[in-house]
Protein backbone atom coordinates (compact mmCIF):
# COMPACT_ATOMS: atom_id res chain seq x y z
CA UNK A 1 0.00 0.00 0.00
CA UNK A 2 1.36 3.46 -0.95
CA UNK A 3 1.90 6.02 1.79
CA UNK A 4 -0.88 8.28 0.50
CA UNK A 5 -3.30 5.36 0.76
CA UNK A 6 -2.10 4.58 4.28
CA UNK A 7 -2.62 8.22 5.29
CA UNK A 8 -6.17 8.13 3.95
CA UNK A 9 -6.85 4.92 5.84
CA UNK A 10 -5.47 6.31 9.11
CA UNK A 11 -7.46 9.53 8.69
CA UNK A 12 -10.61 7.45 8.91
CA UNK A 13 -9.87 7.25 12.64
CA UNK A 14 -11.18 10.81 12.89
CA UNK A 15 -14.59 9.34 12.06
CA UNK A 16 -14.56 6.80 14.92
CA UNK A 17 -17.61 7.16 17.14
CA UNK A 18 -15.55 8.28 20.15
CA UNK A 19 -13.47 10.73 18.09
CA UNK A 20 -15.96 12.32 15.67
CA UNK A 21 -17.81 14.28 18.43
CA UNK A 22 -14.47 15.69 19.61
CA UNK A 23 -13.66 16.79 16.09
CA UNK A 24 -16.99 18.62 15.93
CA UNK A 25 -16.25 20.39 19.22
CA UNK A 26 -12.91 21.57 17.84
CA UNK A 27 -14.39 22.74 14.53
CA UNK A 28 -16.93 24.82 16.49
CA UNK A 29 -14.42 26.49 18.80
CA UNK A 30 -14.51 30.28 18.75
CA UNK A 31 -12.12 32.01 16.40
CA UNK A 32 -9.68 34.06 18.44
CA UNK A 33 -7.55 36.70 16.73
CA UNK A 34 -4.27 38.21 17.88
CA UNK A 35 -3.60 35.77 20.70
CA UNK A 36 -0.18 36.08 22.29
CA UNK A 37 1.70 32.76 22.23
CA UNK A 38 4.70 32.00 24.44
CA UNK A 39 6.62 28.76 24.07
CA UNK A 40 8.04 28.42 27.55
CA UNK A 41 7.80 25.54 30.06
CA UNK A 42 4.03 25.92 29.97
CA UNK A 43 2.97 26.83 26.45
CA UNK A 44 0.69 29.84 26.92
CA UNK A 45 -2.07 31.18 24.68
CA UNK A 46 -3.22 34.58 25.97
CA UNK A 47 -5.74 37.24 25.05
CA UNK A 48 -9.02 38.60 26.39
CA UNK A 49 -12.03 36.37 25.79
CA UNK A 50 -15.54 36.47 27.20
CA UNK A 51 -16.98 34.02 29.71
CA UNK A 52 -19.03 32.12 27.12
CA UNK A 53 -15.94 31.53 24.98
CA UNK A 54 -13.92 30.42 28.00
CA UNK A 55 -16.59 27.93 29.06
CA UNK A 56 -16.74 26.51 25.53
CA UNK A 57 -12.95 26.12 25.38
CA UNK A 58 -12.81 24.57 28.86
CA UNK A 59 -15.54 22.07 27.97
CA UNK A 60 -13.67 21.02 24.83
CA UNK A 61 -10.36 20.68 26.69
CA UNK A 62 -11.95 18.46 29.34
CA UNK A 63 -13.58 16.26 26.70
CA UNK A 64 -10.12 15.69 25.21
CA UNK A 65 -8.73 14.01 28.36
CA UNK A 66 -6.41 12.34 29.14
CA UNK A 67 -3.73 14.98 28.57
CA UNK A 68 -0.32 13.29 28.87
CA UNK A 69 2.27 15.80 27.54
CA UNK A 70 2.46 19.47 28.42
CA UNK A 71 1.58 21.63 30.32
CA UNK A 72 -0.50 24.28 28.54
CA UNK A 73 -2.20 27.45 29.66
CA UNK A 74 -5.05 28.23 27.27
CA UNK A 75 -6.73 31.55 28.11
CA UNK A 76 -6.15 31.10 31.86
CA UNK A 77 -7.22 27.43 31.67
CA UNK A 78 -4.24 25.52 33.06
CA UNK A 79 -4.00 22.03 31.56
CA UNK A 80 -1.85 20.29 34.16
CA UNK A 81 -0.71 17.30 32.14
CA UNK A 82 0.56 14.01 33.54
CA UNK A 83 4.09 14.70 32.28
CA UNK A 84 6.02 17.85 33.08
CA UNK A 85 7.43 17.61 29.57
CA UNK A 86 9.54 20.74 29.90
CA UNK A 87 11.93 18.78 32.12
CA UNK A 88 12.83 16.52 29.20
CA UNK A 89 12.85 19.31 26.63
CA UNK A 90 15.04 21.59 28.74
CA UNK A 91 17.47 18.72 29.25
CA UNK A 92 17.77 18.22 25.47
CA UNK A 93 17.69 21.87 24.34
CA UNK A 94 21.41 22.66 24.90
CA UNK A 95 22.36 19.74 22.63
CA UNK A 96 20.26 20.58 19.57
CA UNK A 97 20.33 23.17 16.79
CA UNK A 98 17.03 23.38 14.91
CA UNK A 99 17.42 26.70 13.09
CA UNK A 100 16.27 26.31 9.47
CA UNK A 101 16.15 22.52 9.91
CA UNK A 102 13.46 20.11 8.74
CA UNK A 103 12.52 18.18 11.88
CA UNK A 104 10.46 15.06 12.63
CA UNK A 105 8.98 14.21 16.03
CA UNK A 106 8.16 10.49 16.21
CA UNK A 107 5.41 9.72 18.70
CA UNK A 108 4.62 13.44 18.89
CA UNK A 109 1.57 12.99 21.13
CA UNK A 110 -0.34 16.32 21.24
CA UNK A 111 2.54 18.33 19.78
CA UNK A 112 4.01 19.84 22.97
CA UNK A 113 7.61 19.29 21.87
CA UNK A 114 6.87 20.48 18.33
CA UNK A 115 5.42 23.73 19.63
CA UNK A 116 8.40 24.20 21.95
CA UNK A 117 10.71 23.79 18.94
CA UNK A 118 9.18 26.84 17.24
CA UNK A 119 11.27 29.07 19.50
CA UNK A 120 14.38 27.68 17.76
CA UNK A 121 13.18 28.72 14.25
CA UNK A 122 13.06 25.38 12.39
CA UNK A 123 12.06 25.41 8.73
CA UNK A 124 9.41 22.74 9.29
CA UNK A 125 8.38 20.32 12.05
CA UNK A 126 6.36 17.21 11.24
CA UNK A 127 4.95 14.96 13.95
CA UNK A 128 4.19 11.29 13.44
CA UNK A 129 1.67 9.64 15.76
CA UNK A 130 -1.22 7.29 14.87
CA UNK A 131 -3.32 8.26 17.92
CA UNK A 132 -6.59 9.89 16.90
CA UNK A 133 -7.09 11.38 20.39
CA UNK A 134 -3.73 13.14 20.54
CA UNK A 135 -4.37 14.37 16.99
CA UNK A 136 -7.55 16.00 18.31
CA UNK A 137 -5.56 17.62 21.12
CA UNK A 138 -3.10 18.96 18.54
CA UNK A 139 -5.97 20.39 16.45
CA UNK A 140 -7.40 22.01 19.58
CA UNK A 141 -4.09 23.70 20.40
CA UNK A 142 -3.24 24.71 16.85
CA UNK A 143 -6.70 26.19 16.41
CA UNK A 144 -5.39 29.02 18.58
CA UNK A 145 -1.62 28.87 17.91
CA UNK A 146 -2.18 28.84 14.13
CA UNK A 147 1.30 27.56 13.23
CA UNK A 148 1.95 26.71 9.59
CA UNK A 149 5.43 25.39 10.49
CA UNK A 150 4.10 22.48 12.54
CA UNK A 151 2.26 19.59 10.89
CA UNK A 152 0.78 16.38 12.36
CA UNK A 153 0.67 13.12 10.40
CA UNK A 154 -1.51 10.25 11.61
CA UNK A 155 1.33 7.84 10.87
CA UNK A 156 3.77 5.70 12.86
CA UNK A 157 7.53 5.28 13.06
CA UNK A 158 7.33 2.56 10.41
CA UNK A 159 6.16 5.11 7.85
CA UNK A 160 8.79 7.81 8.32
CA UNK A 161 11.31 6.32 5.87
CA UNK A 162 8.68 6.48 3.11
CA UNK A 163 7.77 10.11 3.70
CA UNK A 164 7.99 12.51 0.77
CA UNK A 165 11.19 14.17 2.00
CA UNK A 166 14.09 13.50 4.36
CA UNK A 167 14.80 15.16 7.70
CA UNK A 168 17.74 16.99 9.26
CA UNK A 169 16.81 16.09 12.85
CA UNK A 170 14.55 13.33 14.14
CA UNK A 171 13.31 13.15 17.72
CA UNK A 172 12.24 9.70 18.92
CA UNK A 173 11.22 10.17 22.53
CA UNK A 174 9.65 7.36 24.54
CA UNK A 175 8.96 5.16 21.53
CA UNK A 176 11.61 2.44 21.17
CA UNK A 177 10.46 0.29 24.09
CA UNK A 178 7.03 0.08 22.46
CA UNK A 179 8.54 -1.53 19.35
CA UNK A 180 8.95 -5.31 19.10
CA UNK A 181 11.82 -4.81 16.62
CA UNK A 182 13.71 -1.72 17.81
CA UNK A 183 16.62 -2.17 15.39
CA UNK A 184 14.27 -2.12 12.40
CA UNK A 185 12.75 1.05 13.83
CA UNK A 186 16.19 2.64 14.15
CA UNK A 187 17.01 1.62 10.58
CA UNK A 188 13.82 3.38 9.45
CA UNK A 189 14.95 6.54 11.23
CA UNK A 190 18.39 6.25 9.62
CA UNK A 191 16.83 5.98 6.15
CA UNK A 192 14.63 9.01 6.85
CA UNK A 193 17.57 11.31 7.67
CA UNK A 194 19.60 13.44 5.34
CA UNK A 195 23.34 12.77 5.30
CA UNK A 196 24.77 14.51 8.35
CA UNK A 197 21.38 14.40 10.06
CA UNK A 198 20.90 13.63 13.73
CA UNK A 199 18.57 11.44 15.75
CA UNK A 200 17.71 12.21 19.38
CA UNK A 201 16.65 9.09 21.28
CA UNK A 202 14.99 8.84 24.69
CA UNK A 203 14.28 5.37 25.97
CA UNK A 204 14.00 3.46 29.23
CA UNK A 205 17.19 1.53 29.96
CA UNK A 206 18.58 -0.94 32.44
CA UNK A 207 21.25 1.14 34.16
CA UNK A 208 23.86 -1.59 34.41
CA UNK A 209 27.01 -2.67 32.57
CA UNK A 210 26.93 -5.28 29.82
CA UNK A 211 25.45 -5.88 26.38
CA UNK A 212 21.96 -7.14 27.20
CA UNK A 213 18.29 -6.20 27.44
CA UNK A 214 15.40 -6.77 29.82
CA UNK A 215 12.38 -8.32 28.12
CA UNK A 216 9.36 -8.23 30.49
CA UNK A 217 7.17 -11.32 30.62
CA UNK A 218 3.89 -9.39 30.43
CA UNK A 219 3.96 -5.80 31.74
CA UNK A 220 6.47 -3.23 32.87
CA UNK A 221 5.32 -0.47 35.27
CA UNK A 222 1.77 -1.33 34.28
CA UNK A 223 2.48 -0.98 30.55
CA UNK A 224 1.61 -3.98 28.42
CA UNK A 225 2.80 -2.83 24.99
CA UNK A 226 6.51 -2.83 25.86
CA UNK A 227 9.37 -5.05 24.76
CA UNK A 228 13.11 -4.37 25.08
CA UNK A 229 14.89 -2.27 27.73
CA UNK A 230 18.60 -2.18 26.83
CA UNK A 231 21.67 -1.28 28.81
CA UNK A 232 23.51 1.77 27.50
CA UNK A 233 26.04 -0.52 25.85
CA UNK A 234 23.28 -2.51 24.12
CA UNK A 235 21.54 0.70 23.00
CA UNK A 236 24.80 1.92 21.43
CA UNK A 237 25.09 -1.44 19.67
CA UNK A 238 21.55 -1.07 18.29
CA UNK A 239 22.36 2.38 16.94
CA UNK A 240 25.64 1.19 15.41
CA UNK A 241 23.95 -1.77 13.72
CA UNK A 242 21.28 0.58 12.36
CA UNK A 243 24.02 2.61 10.66
CA UNK A 244 24.51 5.49 13.11
CA UNK A 245 27.85 6.95 14.17
CA UNK A 246 29.07 9.66 16.56
CA UNK A 247 26.87 8.18 19.31
CA UNK A 248 26.81 10.42 22.40
CA UNK A 249 24.99 9.84 25.69
CA UNK A 250 23.56 13.22 26.67
CA UNK A 251 22.10 12.24 30.04
CA UNK A 252 20.84 9.38 32.17
CA UNK A 253 17.93 10.28 34.44
CA UNK A 254 15.47 8.33 36.62
CA UNK A 255 11.82 9.16 36.03
CA UNK A 256 10.53 10.72 39.26
CA UNK A 257 7.26 11.98 40.70
CA UNK A 258 8.08 15.57 39.77
CA UNK A 259 8.24 14.66 36.08
CA UNK A 260 5.35 12.18 35.88
CA UNK A 261 2.34 12.20 38.21
CA UNK A 262 -1.42 11.90 38.35
CA UNK A 263 -3.44 15.07 37.81
CA UNK A 264 -7.10 15.93 37.29
CA UNK A 265 -6.43 16.05 33.56
CA UNK A 266 -5.77 12.31 33.11
CA UNK A 267 -8.43 10.48 35.19
CA UNK A 268 -6.22 7.40 35.44
CA UNK A 269 -3.21 5.95 37.19
CA UNK A 270 0.33 7.32 36.90
CA UNK A 271 3.89 6.46 37.93
CA UNK A 272 3.31 6.24 41.70
CA UNK A 273 0.67 3.55 41.09
CA UNK A 274 3.16 1.38 39.22
CA UNK A 275 6.04 1.39 41.70
CA UNK A 276 6.16 -0.69 44.87
CA UNK A 277 4.87 1.11 47.97
CA UNK A 278 7.79 0.01 50.14
CA UNK A 279 10.51 0.26 47.47
CA UNK A 280 10.15 2.87 44.71
CA UNK A 281 13.31 1.56 43.04
CA UNK A 282 11.21 -1.34 41.71
CA UNK A 283 8.08 -1.56 39.60
CA UNK A 284 5.02 -3.44 40.85
CA UNK A 285 6.22 -6.35 38.71
CA UNK A 286 9.61 -6.38 40.48
CA UNK A 287 11.68 -4.86 37.68
CA UNK A 288 14.03 -1.86 38.14
CA UNK A 289 12.10 1.43 38.18
CA UNK A 290 12.26 3.55 35.01
CA UNK A 291 15.58 5.17 34.18
CA UNK A 292 15.86 6.99 30.87
CA UNK A 293 18.84 7.54 28.61
CA UNK A 294 19.04 10.48 26.23
CA UNK A 295 21.29 9.78 23.27
CA UNK A 296 22.28 11.64 20.10
CA UNK A 297 23.65 9.93 17.01
CA UNK A 298 24.50 10.99 13.45
CA UNK A 299 23.98 9.62 9.95
CA UNK A 300 27.36 9.91 8.23
CA UNK A 301 26.60 7.94 5.06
Amino acid sequence: MQLDEIKKEYLKRVEWKNIAPLHELIKNLPTIHDAKISFDDAIKIETDINQTQKEQILHCAKELKPWRKGPFEVFDIFIDTEWQSFIKYNLLAPHINLKDKVVADIGCNNGYYMFRMLKDKPKKVIGFDPSALTYMQFLFLNHFIKSDIVQYELLGIEHVEFYNHKFDVIFCLGVLYHRSDPISSLKSLHKALNIGGEVIIDTIIINEDGDYCLFPKDRYAGMKNVYFFPTISALKNWLFRAGFEDIVVLAIKPTDFEEQRKTEWIDSFSLNNFLQNDDVTKTIEGYPAPVRAYVKARKIK
